[in-house]
């Protein structure tokens, strides 16, 4: 179980940055082309503002420029309801930056600036201490491990929270364009060990195991994962559903149909609302539901927030929309 809503908000770090979409379908940005956006994006940004859609406490650790972007995300997590007290404000760095263009195979190119922006000009202050001292669940994102401050306030932040008795959860979300070294990869199998839940989308079952998958079976990676600690494991599978795995039960969730107009941030909305709803105190084949239905909903709109619902939104989505058995 992870820990109560009650504890205290869920709390996610890293990077909060724009998105810059083109709305033609290629291999990269070599040439001029149309864009769509700036829209408000991260993966922890859209996990956070997810959860507080939902309903639950939720907070944002994390740094944005003085900008017409900064200020578009910190409007946008308001308005979610997440408590913005620890992201930082930079007057000299732009706010960070992503554009996706998607290929003709459904796969996506970025070209980020994170590193060389404001999304890492934060770490360990009087507010961000404030916030971990009250915060009932870490969830940590796997893109957020290229930023070296995000790691330092990650580490920190973790040992207090399980410490008070909260709980933490961690999604792989293996980017290429952010890969790390042996520290970064050393520290995220530190992270493994110490999660209470796993969130791993297909392949990245397989890394977060620490195993290789020519040479082993998805039901003996679950079974390495569970006799480390892990006491969930919800593996995304994309257009084919969700599977819970727990030491005592397997739950299979079939996918919603729904006509995909923009994959990016779905895995990020069913991460939040799984653990949201988990916080909320609902049973786990219903929270599954929830993140399923919550990650169907968010690749209907352009913008990797622009799908998310609320509860009411996401009930009236699963009680409208046919699923694939």
């Amino acid at each position: 179980m992870l820990a109560p809503d009650a504890l205290g908000p869920t709390l996610c770090i890293g990077e909060i940055i724009v998105e810059i979409v083109a709305t033609t379908t290629g291999d990269g940005f070599r040439h001029p082309q149309p864009l769509l956006g700036p829209f408000p994006s991260g993966a922890p940004a859209i996990f956070i503002s997810q959860c507080g859609r939902l309903g639950g406490q939720s907070a944002m650790i994390g740094a944005v420029g003085a900008d017409d972007f900064g200020a578009l995300n910190l409007a946008r997590l308001q308005s979610d309801g997440v408590d913005v007290s620890a992201v930082a404000l930079d007057p000299e760095w732009p706010t960070g930056s992503a554009f996706v263009r998607y290929r003709a195979d459904g796969s996506r190119e970025f070209v980020f600036n994170i590193n060389h922006s404001a999304a890492t000009r934060f770490g360990w202050s009087e507010p961000v201490a404030r916030l971990v001292a009250r915060a009932g669940h870490l969830h940590v994102m796997g893109s957020a491990l290229s930023m070296p401050p995000a790691r330092e306030v990650i580490v920190r932040a973790a040992a207090m929270i399980k410490e008070r008795g909260g709980t933490l959860s961690l999604d792989p979300n293996l980017r290429k364009e952010l890969s790390g070294g042996p520290e970064i990869a050393e520290l995220f199998q530190c992270l493994v060990g110490l999660c209470d839940l796993l969130l791993p989308s297909g392949a990245e079952l397989f890394p977060a195991a620490g195993l290789d998958a020519p040479d082993t079976t998805e039901a003996q990676a679950i079974a390495h994962l569970l006799q480390r600690g892990v006491t969930e494991i919800v593996l995304k599978r994309g257009p084919n559903g969700a599977s819970l795995f727990t030491p005592d039960s397997v739950i299979r969730a079939a996918p919603f149909q729904v006509d995909e107009v923009d994959p990016t941030g779905a895995g990020d909305c069913f991460g939040a609302a799984y653990v949201t709803c988990r916080r909320l105190g609902m049973g786990a084949e219903a929270a599954l539901t929830y993140a399923c239905a919550a990650g169907a909903r968010n690749v209907t709109a352009v913008g990797p927030m622009e799908g998310a619902g609320t509860l009411a939104e996401l009930d009236d989505f699963i009680r409208t929309t046919a699923r694939r058995i």
